[in-house]
């Protein structure tokens, strides 16, 4: 089985993200996915959330950061919470019969006051990826790699990913970039001294 990969090509990336929202209506995953891209955070923290951890109700607002203890590390991660996550989160949260701040975001349709588990959060990333001819290595774990290489690709120093991801190593960081010879040579092709 090979490792997860980000997704490389924006317009694939684009039909992925807005799969959801576009084709498969389903505001819930649309949410998923489009949190998943933008907040680098695994899974099964993604999971974890609530509504209270990214809403405040009494304030009718979105909070500016999340905080989060990541379940495999034990380390506490700060991000804020960008523009796209909180339209994707509101288009959503606009789309529920009732809302409760202490559910959890990603809910079960079949039983409410529980989450989705990860094979689910797989089967509706894959599907997506499938429609979009991403059928190879996409899963759960590009949508964190993929937040990475883009932030890569616009001038992230590597050293701000390892610190954004809690990784122990640089090597670690490197690998989750997904950094090809073809991205190589246009630092070669595009670098003049």
């Amino acid at each position: 089985m090979c490792a997860a990969i980000p997704i490389k090509n924006r317009k694939k990336l684009t039909r992925f993200r807005n799969y959801y929202k576009e084709v498969k209506y389903h505001p819930r995953n649309y949410a998923l996915i489009v949190l998943g891209l933008n907040s680098a955070l695994r899974i099964g923290d993604i999971l974890s959330l609530r509504w209270r951890d990214v809403y405040v109700d009494s304030r009718k607002e979105y909070r500016p950061h999340l905080s989060v203890t990541e379940m495999k590390t034990g380390k506490k991660n700060i991000l804020a919470i960008n523009d796209p996550s909180k339209e994707a989160l509101e288009f959503y949260r606009r789309s529920l019969d009732s809302f409760d701040r202490n559910n959890y975001i990603f809910a079960s349709q079949k039983a409410p006051h529980n989450r989705i588990c990860r094979s689910q959060a797989f089967r509706i990333i894959k599907k997506a990826a499938v429609y979009c001819g991403l059928e190879e290595h996409i899963s759960c774990h590009s949508l964190r790699k993929t937040f990475g290489y883009y932030a890569w690709q616009n001038g992230t120093p590597p050293a701000m990913l390892m610190n954004i991801y809690n990784h122990s190593s640089y090597e670690i960081t490197k690998r989750y970039l997904g950094i090809e010879q073809t991205e190589k040579d246009e630092v070669f092709l595009n670098t003049f001294l």
